[in-house]
């Protein structure tokens, strides 16, 4: 029995589901998505948030402390990576013979419904992408079933559930959960060195996981598959020699799909897109910072290659408006800008800092919760040089999220290795230093994977 085959038993047999960290995005969208589908639902989560305020809301019971007795009840289990059987529910299922799901075959098992099954894979930008695929879809009146990384106010959330044509979804890398889907369109928009807990071979390693990604679409059963890539990243393309029907799609370097004619302001740009050498459409971005133009190119090619015009197809990407958490203005203080982003890696917080300089009349300063302490550690020097575009930089403590400090790595050490640095021990003290700090023209950007969006919350209650 193959294992999509057994999922299927399980779940024709299970009337209620217990998630594992159920507050994480990606797992609160699966599990709105099966109550949806008619089961009960229920699940666990160490963290209040608002997320799990939400999933209480829509009659989902969360419980706060990981404990045995939680999954009483509950048909089968349904747990993510980052947990190990060291967690009490866990052991506890597996003592009783109560099946256990991987997140990433569940969605897996679920997307093999769907005709065009589109995934966006990379180490940076995923969530945008898939959002602003979403977008475009919507826009475009086609419908689409959307499971993405992050929430927009378009969706309501991380997900939306639309028609059986198109199935677009975020496709992680951590502990190759990408490689147990079922894409018929593989989109690669980038390759780092990330995840160092998993990827212990480093780069090397990476390219084969993002190989074997890109190859995923070529099986009998999809109609259209295809892969998009960017050629402007020579990493990544190191890795898609041998991928067949490639397309790919750059700015600097010759590709399929190029952006030309390239102009700024403020931090939002315009460009024409180019097929080929022929003219394609013209996208004046909403949304501000140059990176997006890769992410626009990305999803005009799926576009193109999934029947959208290229008028549909500029006119959709102008309208995109973002992402809850990516660039999200929040409010002012004593006339100063107030920002959160997401950005949590060395690549992405350049990149999300120039775009704040290129848009701010008076100072940048940034206040950073690094995430997790194997990705500061190994990375320790890369997010030093990161802060070069701020005037004043702020680190709180190192989110810690599913580790322990064996790298002897801190925050404080951070600081000193930056200039104009210093270390904020709480979210608190962070909210008050904005307050008394900033001057009218000042940007604010709040940074950080995990839970240092509540400064803000702090500001703007």
């Amino acid at each position: 029995m193959n294992l999509q085959t057994n999922i299927e038993d399980i779940l024709s047999r299970a009337e209620s589901l217990f998630f594992v960290g159920i507050g994480g995005i990606s797992m609160s969208s699966l599990a709105f998505c099966c109550q949806a589908r008619g089961y009960r639902v229920g699940g666990s989560d160490r963290a209040y948030s608002s997320m799990t305020e939400r999933i209480e809301q829509a009659g989902i019971p969360v419980v706060h402390v990981h404990d045995a007795d939680n999954i009483e009840g509950y048909d089968a289990l349904v747990y993510t990576g980052a947990v190990s059987m060291e967690n009490p529910e866990m052991a506890a299922a597996a003592k009783k013979g109560i099946p256990m799901i991987y997140r990433a075959d569940l969605l897996a098992y679920l997307m093999r419904f769907y005709k065009h099954r589109v995934g966006v894979a990379g180490m940076h930008g995923k969530s945008t992408c898939t959002s602003m695929l979403a977008h475009m879809f919507m826009a475009a009146d086609r419908k689409p079933t959307v499971l993405s990384g992050a929430e927009t106010e378009e969706m309501g959330g991380a997900y939306t559930v639309g028609e059986k044509n198109y199935f677009i979804f975020e496709a992680c890398e951590y502990k190759d959960s990408f490689l147990h889907f079922y894409p018929t369109a593989s989109v690669l928009l980038n390759l780092d060195l990330d995840h160092t807990d998993y990827f212990t071979d480093g780069i090397p390693q990476i390219q084969r996981s993002f190989e074997a990604y890109a190859k995923l679409p070529y099986t009998d059963e999809a109609e259209l598959p295809f892969t998009v890539a960017n050629a402007d990243d020579p990493l990544l393309m190191e890795a898609m020699k041998d991928v067949p029907n490639l397309l790919t799609y750059g700015i600097e370097k010759s590709a399929d799909y190029t952006a030309k004619n390239i102009s700024e302001k403020s931090g939002r740009y315009s460009f024409d897109i180019y097929k080929g050498e022929s003219f394609f459409t013209h996208v004046d971005l909403f949304v501000v910072g140059y990176h997006h133009i890769f992410g626009s190119l990305a999803s005009a090619i799926v576009g193109d290659m999934l029947g959208l015009t290229p008028a549909e197809i500029g006119e959709t990407l102008s309208t995109f408006r973002g992402l809850l958490r990516r660039f999200e203005y929040k409010g002012a203080i004593n006339e100063a800008e107030i920002y959160i982003d997401y950005a949590h890696h060395p690549r992405e917080l350049r990149a999300t800092l120039k775009a704040a300089r290129a848009m701010t009349e008076g100072r940048l300063l940034a206040f950073f919760e690094p995430h997790t302490y194997s990705r500061t550690a190994s990375l320790f020097d890369e997010f030093a040089q990161s802060f070069t575009d701020a005037d004043l930089t702020y680190f709180l403590d190192i989110y810690a999220a599913r580790e322990v400090n064996v790298y002897g790595v801190s925050s404080e050490k951070l600081a000193l290795a930056v200039e104009n640095a210093s270390y904020v021990p709480s979210y608190d003290a962070a909210a008050e230093l904005i307050r008394k700090t900033v001057r009218p023209g000042d940007t604010v950007m709040i940074l950080g994977a995990g839970t240092v969006d509540r400064i803000a919350k702090i500001l703007f209650p």
